[in-house]
């Protein structure tokens, strides 16, 4: 697990090569915490090129793995961020035809290209990787991404310079950095949360779509254009456009249309060898290991196959004060049933807010995920004892383990036997009544509540259902319930839409619309983003073997019939995980990794809060109308509404702002 940097420069432009290191080495200074243990650089003057690496040793700690690294036959030079785990056995293939001097994957990759090409390896490869290759016999750089996008890659062109890096820290620290904030993107940040690819926060910034490779022949670099969204055609000469060598829309449209034709307990089978299968290679290190214990199915199943595979495992996790986001008894309890070396954290509420000022530089771009927080604890607290942790993220995108995809087609179906007006009336009178008159009226029936609508604050619920009745389609439902401002025109001055949810997913099922939504830019936008910069503000590296591509490609075709039953998600995973553990230890509502956001900011951080939504400070910044933003903060303030969702995008914004992070790397 690494940091990669690096720049090209068109023809006519070489630069002096102590220069051009000089400014590799800089670039790659600015993610240390991704690479403590070592670093390199590589550039070639005469073509323009220069590549950098920080390196945190996981497999081959000697010198062996040392990057930048060269191919054997000295055509390819790489600088790679991952973990490719089926890479003995591609060095078996390989052993015969290249001289291996030592035992890293970094250099199996090398060989794996050198023999199949860029495109052909990539596909070979079973992991998580972001890489930058150059050619020297074709002059070509290759900027690739794996197909979930686990790791991460930014490209953009500063100045007659293509830059590239796995966060934007190197990319600030060129000199032709202009970080102009991006308003039309900024309305989508506050309407989602988070940045989805191929956006950044900055104007002709992007990030590499997952699955696809950047293709730039430096005889075009100048006069170039760059089309970030991913294609398979070749287009114009002039333009550097993605390509994808692995389509998550294809793997689920083929699954929906090409089921699997076996029993259940043979589908289950099937699942427990690939998944069983994906633990065990992520389990390979050089280093110790451990795994993130939430108490939870995901994360639970993925510590009871470690356990199968390993008498010594290490579990982690975060207890926190307030019992209704505290899980760590659960995960204790798992813990001891397993046997596992388990080391466990409770946090105050002090403790736990004193991470937010750590935010804005942890992530790089407006983040605003709140579930960041315990995330960035739980890492630092495996740090201490790990260099490598397992985690269960992915269970509720590929196994239907969101409450949105069972309540919410139940509701939707009830909604669409009422009339349009009788829907917006319905709709208009839910919204008459504060959160809090909803918790007091409905409290004396939560215990009669289906349990997907019981284990969350019914007026949240309440505005979910109201999010229902105004949608017109599936697909506009979705995007009101993940949406958390309206009108973004009025809220961000001069912005545009620059993209509404995807509608040309050849899916029928209005469930795995939902479900491919999320697991195409949702998971790896917010949860693997929230991870993995979580996880490498602390020098560790995640590992998340539910989203192997084969677990994917299998789920895709698993009727939603055997991932949901009685209106509850991840079947299959349940029925796996109760193999090794009672099926009532886990009978108990879904929580999430959650914090309380909402009373922190009416409560301990009311003034942080304030100073960062004032009205004379929104206006004289000029990027957001202070007007819906004080609206909503006063309901919020006197319990009218919830909007801790929408709110914490802008309070995160305001902060990145404030933290200097547009500008360049002092």
């Amino acid at each position: 697990m690494c940091g990669i940097s690096g720049f090209i420069s068109p023809a006519g432009h070489e630069r002096n090569l102590s220069r051009m290191t000089d400014l590799a080495r800089r670039m790659a200074s600015t993610m240390v915490s991704r690479g403590p243990d070592d670093s390199g650089q590589w550039a070639d003057p005469a073509a323009g090129i220069a590549l950098s690496h920080r390196r945190l040793s996981i497999i081959d700690l000697s010198e062996q793995g040392h990057q930048p690294m060269q191919s054997a036959n000295a055509r390819y030079v790489i600088s790679y961020n991952g973990e490719v785990y089926n890479f003995k056995e591609l060095r078996s293939d390989l052993d015969a035809e290249y001289p291996f001097k030592g035992s890293s994957d970094t250099e199996v990759m090398l060989a794996a290209i050198q023999k199949w090409g860029v495109e052909e390896a990539a596909k070979r490869f079973v992991g998580m990787f972001a890489f930058a290759l150059w050619d020297r016999q074709e002059q070509a750089l290759y900027l690739v991404r794996d197909r979930l996008g686990i790791k991460p890659l930014y490209y953009g062109k500063l100045g007659k310079d293509l830059v590239f890096g796995s966060t934007l820290s190197p990319l600030r620290a060129h000199p032709g950095w202009r970080g102009e904030i991006d308003h039309n993107v900024l309305a989508l940040f506050l309407q989602r949360n988070y940045i989805p690819a191929p956006y950044s926060i900055f104007r002709s910034v992007y990030k590499l779509p997952a699955g696809t490779i950047l293709t730039l022949r430096r005889g075009v670099l100048e006069s170039a254009e760059i089309d970030p969204e991913a294609s398979n055609l070749s287009g114009p000469e002039n333009t550097i456009r993605p390509t994808r060598f692995w389509s998550l829309a294809k793997v689920l449209e083929e699954g929906e249309s090409n089921p699997i034709e076996c029993s259940e307990s043979e589908s289950l089978e099937s699942l427990e060898e690939i998944l069983t299968e994906a633990v065990r290679v992520r389990m390979i290190s050089d280093v110790p290991l451990g795994a993130f214990l939430s108490g939870g199915i995901d994360s639970t199943l993925v510590v009871a196959l470690m356990s199968r595979l390993s008498s010594r495992v290490k579990t982690f996790t975060i207890g926190f004060e307030d019992e209704t986001f505290n899980e760590a008894g659960f995960a204790r309890d798992t813990a001891s049933h397993f046997g596992t070396e388990h080391t466990e954290l409770y946090v105050s509420s002090d403790e736990a807010m004193k991470v937010i000022p750590e935010l804005p530089g942890t992530y790089d771009e407006p983040f605003a995920d709140s579930s960041q927080i315990p995330t960035y604890l739980v890492s630092q607290l495996a740090r201490q004892h790990v260099t490598v942790a397992l985690s269960g993220d992915g269970g509720d995108e590929l196994f239907a383990g969101y409450n949105r995809y069972t309540l919410g087609q139940r509701l939707w179906s009830l909604s669409r036997k009422l009339s349009k007006p009788a829907r917006s009336a319905l709709a208009s009178m839910l919204t008459t009544i504060p959160v809090a008159g909803w918790e007091a009226v409905l409290k004396p029936v939560k215990g009669m509540l289906p349990s997907a609508l019981g284990s969350r604050p019914l007026g949240e619920s309440i505005q979910n259902f109201e999010n229902i009745l105004r949608a017109e389609s599936v697909d506009s439902f979705y995007e009101r319930l993940t949406s958390h401002w309206p009108e973004l025109d009025s809220l961000v001055p001069g912005s545009t839409a620059v993209r509404g949810v995807t509608n040309d997913l050849r899916l029928s099922d209005p469930v795995r619309r939902m479900m491919a939504l999320d697991l195409g830019e949702f998971h790896p936008d917010d949860i693997l983003v929230k991870v993995d910069r979580a996880s490498m503000a602390h020098s560790l590296e995640v590992r998340v073997p539910i989203i192997d591509h084969r677990v994917v490609e299998l789920s895709a075709r698993l009727p939603l019939s055997m991932m949901i039953k009685a209106g509850q998600g991840k079947r299959p995973l349940r029925q796996l995980l109760f193999k090794h553990i009672p099926e009532v230890t886990m009978d108990r509502p879904k929580r999430g990794f959650a914090v309380p956001v909402n009373e922190w900011i009416r409560g301990p951080m009311r003034d942080w809060a304030e100073q960062l939504l004032s009205e004379s400070r929104l206006r004289n910044e000029g990027f957001l109308n202070p007007d819906p933003i004080r609206e909503r903060w006063q309901e919020h303030l006197t319990g009218k509404r919830d909007w801790k969702n929408s709110l914490w995008g802008v309070l995160m914004f305001q902060a990145w702002l404030e933290a200097g992070q547009a500008g360049p790397v002092p």
